[in-house]
């Protein structure tokens, strides 16, 4: 018997390209949606180096050092390459106080960040982000030369030349999606990515992604 539209329960997944931790959390939501009759609607959302650029002035002195210590052992517990990305999808630059400040010119993040919302109005956003977030953050050198990004496109379903011509002609709207997944992540609870949200509980976190499939399970989630 094929499941129905009406069977599938669904998630909403705020993510971004900046972070690790939707990295880290993306292979195992694709899985589930592959495995259980659920459905992951992709929102994509600019990293906070984007939204709240002065984070970087504000936070503790301790966070990077234990940052860099934890995501990289979350990595290599959950067995999934790590290597900072080259070139980092949003352009930082360190003044001379040692503070991190976010450039004015963005090479990468835009479009990026556009890809994926498209890529989600296509059908293929969880799969689209899985690919290109292995890319990234998974060790290739130079991810934005040659065709690195369009054969990570394509093991998604997509092609990566159709939608750089739309993300140009529809920057505007999908820009206008952007905002309105960043107004809804707001909204949900919590302000950090990956932020998974099921019947308006939020779990922020890619730690905690076993407690979200335990209340999935418990509300009745079937495997396909």
């Amino acid at each position: 018997m094929s499941e129905s539209k009406s069977e599938r329960m669904e998630i909403d997944v705020y993510w971004s390209f900046r972070s690790p931790w939707s990295y880290l959390a993306t292979r195992r939501l694709r899985d589930w949606q592959e495995q259980f009759q659920l459905q992951v609607n992709f929102r994509v959302v600019y990293p906070i180096a984007i939204r709240t650029p002065e984070f970087f002035q504000q936070v503790q002195p301790q966070w990077f050092s234990y940052f860099q210590t934890d995501v990289y052992r979350v990595a290599e517990f959950l067995q999934l390459p790590f290597v900072w990305p080259n070139p980092d999808p949003v352009i930082q630059l360190t003044n001379e106080e040692g503070e991190r400040q976010t450039g004015a010119e963005q090479p990468y993040i835009h479009r990026l960040s556009r890809l994926g919302a498209l890529a989600e109005e296509m059908g293929r956003g969880i799969e689209f982000v899985d690919e290109v977030s292995s890319l990234i953050w998974g060790g290739t050198k130079n991810w934005d030369h040659g065709d690195h990004l369009a054969r990570a496109t394509q093991s998604a379903g997509l092609d990566l030349a159709e939608m750089d011509r739309r993300v140009v002609d529809e920057a505007d709207r999908l820009e206008s999606v952007i905002q309105k997944n960043q107004v809804d992540h707001d909204h949900a609870g919590h302000w950090g990515v990956p932020t998974c949200v099921f019947k308006d509980e939020p779990f922020f976190g890619q730690d905690r992604l076993d407690v979200l499939l335990w209340r999935l399970k418990k509300e009745g989630l079937q495997t396909r």
